[in-house]
């Protein structure tokens, strides 16, 4: 018996990374899982492989979450094929570094990292709420530098992740009087294809982290779906910080 048995949960970004671990850990638990994807079929599909070879219901749904009307219609697809929704984890990101002082910056990609981090996690979260029942669960990942920026041509990147969070604290005051938890995972520096702990930037970001390490995607998945379980049901309006030290 698991934590989330007979719950239906929604992992944006699920094809990999962060993403997939969280998919695969809420599994784990017993949830049956929906992940979404922008470009990644193959990836998606052996994803739900995994998931499916842990006895739940899976599926890979094609979105992507720089358009709002698709991330609205990601949430009816998939109350459409598995019947409810209880747990939305909105993990799909974007970063355009571009410094404030510096050269024009593409304002294409600024606009899709907007529109990905923050307006339409919003659209998916006004979407899910009438479908979500007493004690649903709304999870977003956010990052550590809408706390700490901590280097320089961040400042829009921290400007969306800081207003997700401002919203999540304020969705979790409209929500609770129906139990339903909003709440905010904050990563640090976590090795995945986007950001590698191999990298040449590994040398800069280490030294900021207490723990002088890259975190592991399936740590930050262990945070997400405590805040998904029952035990979280006192949890609201909160930032979680997994981050190595980074915050500290």
């Amino acid at each position: 018996m698991g934590k989330l048995d007979n719950k239906v949960a929604i992992v944006t970004g699920g094809s990999r990374g962060i993403g997939a671990a969280t998919a695969l850990a809420l599994a784990d638990e017993g949830a049956d899982v929906a992940i979404s994807y922008s470009s990644s079929a193959d990836r998606a599909k052996a994803v739900v492989t995994e998931l499916e070879a842990q006895g739940v219901r899976a599926m890979a749904f094609q979105a992507d979450q720089a358009d709002a009307k698709q991330a609205v219609g990601l949430i009816h697809n998939v109350v459409q094929q598995f019947g409810k929704l209880d747990i939305l984890v909105n993990n799909a990101g974007f970063t355009a570094a571009a410094s404030v002082d510096g050269e024009a910056a593409d304002e294409s990609a600024v606009d899709r990292q907007l529109a990905i981090n923050y307006t339409s996690v919003v659209a998916a979260i006004e979407a899910a709420t009438p479908l979500l029942p007493e004690g649903g669960r709304i999870v977003s990942i956010s990052s550590g530098v809408a706390t700490r920026v901590g280097f320089p041509g961040m400042a829009a990147y921290a400007g969306t992740k800081s207003a997700l969070e401002g919203y999540s604290r304020g969705a979790a005051r409209d929500l609770a009087h129906r139990g339903i938890t909003v709440n905010v995972v904050q990563p640090g520096f976590v090795d995945t294809e986007m950001n590698p702990a191999d990298s040449r930037a590994a040398s800069i970001f280490l030294p900021t982290t207490a723990m002088g390490r890259y975190g592991r995607p399936e740590e930050i998945a262990a945070g997400v779906v405590f805040l998904a379980t029952p035990q979280a049901s006192y949890v609201t309006g909160a930032v979680l910080r997994i981050d190595g030290g980074y915050g500290a």
